[in-house]
């Protein structure tokens, strides 16, 4: 499996070297753990307070080429000290199929932490969620008045400061002359070629090309239609074509359209990442195909099946989809959202206080030793002059470690109980028919899965030991499932927590 290795040292008491100690360690963990690094990103001199680090964010882009599987830090908070950040930043990684390890911390098991992140993860996509649907009012709204939301108006058009449209009469004649031209037989090919001679661009500012053209030539706006959302507003824009030319391009463009494509539709794979074989523990991905009556067929499958190398069968998508939601379902209860909130709350006290504010105080009291020892030095009269400047940095460092203890100490969490209680609440009573309820639910209490055949086992966050769910009717799976929840008796209290 392929990784990668993040490591940063911050401005306070660490020197290049740090970054030698994390490597190191960072690649003996990847040995012993049966990773190949294929690259390193060091930030140097740089806080972890926020993620404004350009080796950082160069790394999080390299994901979308998905290359590698993890990312390798020293200890976690070299990836990030505050904790939103952190989710955040693993939510965009994971998307990508990669995830964060640190080689001194058993952050996997960590089963409070993975409850924070899948929270705080299905909270920002609630939240803008929400606010997307206040945009579109918003939006809905302008376009009844048929004003500007902001889009790109299209070559030939402005926006006026009260966001209504306006013709632009110098970009108007090239619109008119593309169109004219095309109207009289006119090769699109011809057209562009002579417009990127002209340096002539679009509203873009981009040369033009066969796409370009071809939507600029099928825009109703103009012939003064507003669109918005597929409807149709006759004359709700300034008219820059004539209907007889318009209505001539649109002969000619039809006549010359090439067969369309067959268009499928983009289907969201919610166990991706957490769904693995329970046969050779191999990832199982998702897949789609159409059988000989057409009919449109969504699947996950084992790797190693689709090489020959395993005899998993595949599964129906939906099936373990709504077999895994149901069970995560039981997970909440109104006693399991009180905990989950006070196990959460509690995190956050504890790395408010244990992480950065503990590691800034024994830096304090490293440099305050330092500093008396010193004193006692010169003292017993050793070189007053070379004692005097480290005395002098000592207390500069200090200086700069007790102003950060200052900022630190000032830091409001990022999120509180309250808040997690009343996402909870409204998730707990939501439709689960909905993508966003199912992802939510799944990214929360959803550790990974192995597959079988005949069964399947399930690793929750916040259990303490796995919860195996025999291949039985949908309609039967709530009360197994409390069942094997009461069984569990003897697990850990992480278990009778959640329980």
């Amino acid at each position: 499996m392929n990784a990668v290795i993040y490591a940063r040292f911050s401005s306070h008491n660490q020197r290049e070297q740090s970054i030698e100690g994390q490597l190191k360690t960072c690649y003996k963990f990847a040995a012993d753990n049966g990773y190949t690094v294929i690259g390193e990103y060091i930030d140097r001199a740089q806080s972890g307070t926020n993620d404004n680090r350009a080796e950082f964010q160069r790394m999080i882009a390299d994901s979308d080429k998905r290359t590698f599987n993890a990312v390798i830090v020293y200890q976690l908070d070299r990836f990030a000290r505050n904790r939103y950040d952190s989710a955040i930043n693993k939510a965009k990684l994971k998307k990508n199929g990669v995830r964060v390890v640190s080689a001194r911390e058993n952050i996997a098991d960590d089963a409070s932490g993975i409850l924070v992140e899948g929270i705080l993860e299905s909270m920002a996509e609630y939240y803008s969620a929400e606010l997307s649907q206040k945009i579109h009012r918003g939006m809905s709204l302008n376009a009844q008045k048929c004003l500007s939301n902001g889009s790109n108006p299209g070559l030939g058009f402005k926006v006026a400061p009260d966001h209504t449209f306006y013709i632009d009469e110098d970009e108007a004649v090239i619109v008119r002359e593309i169109f004219e031209r095309y109207g009289k037989g006119e090769t699109v090919a011809d057209i562009i070629k002579d417009l990127n001679a002209r340096q002539i661009k679009t509203s873009l500012g981009r040369d033009f090309n066969k796409n370009s053209l071809h939507r600029l030539l099928r825009n109703k706006r103009y012939i003064g239609t507003y669109l918005y959302k597929g409807e149709e507003t006759p004359d709700g824009m300034p008219r820059i074509v004539s209907d007889e030319v318009f209505e001539r391009v649109q002969s000619i463009l039809d006549k010359n359209k090439a067969a369309p494509a067959r268009s499928r539709g983009k289907e969201e794979y919610l166990l991706t990442t957490k769904l693995f074989c329970g046969y050779c523990h191999e990832m199982m991905t998702g897949y789609g195909g159409t059988g000989k009556s057409g009919k449109t067929y969504h699947y996950y499958a084992c790797k190693n099946a689709k090489k020959h190398l395993c005899q998993k069968k595949v599964v129906d998508k939906k099936r373990i989809e709504d077999m895994v939601v149901a069970a995560c379902r039981q997970m909440l209860t109104d006693s399991n959202i009180q905990r989950i909130a006070e196990a959460i709350d509690a995190v956050f006290k504890s790395e408010f206080d244990s992480s950065a504010m503990k590691r800034i105080k024994s830096a304090i009291q490293e440099a305050d030793t330092a500093i008396e020892n010193l004193w006692q030095a010169l003292e017993k009269g050793q070189g007053v002059d070379t004692i005097m400047e480290r005395i002098n940095k000592r207390q500069e460092e200090k200086a700069e470690l007790e102003a950060q203890l200052a900022i630190e100490a000032k830091k409001e969490r990022v999120i509180s109980s309250q808040e997690v209680t009343h996402f909870l609440s409204v998730l707990q009573k939501s439709n689960f028919d909905d993508p966003l309820n199912r992802r939510a639910v799944i990214n929360i209490f959803l550790n990974k899965i192995y597959l079988y055949d005949d069964k399947f086992r399930l690793v929750l966050n916040g259990s303490g030991q796995p919860v195996e769910i025999d291949n039985i009717m949908l309609d039967e799976i709530d009360d197994y499932f409390d069942s094997q929840i009461s069984d569990s008796a003897e697990c850990s209290s992480m278990v009778l927590a959640f329980r």
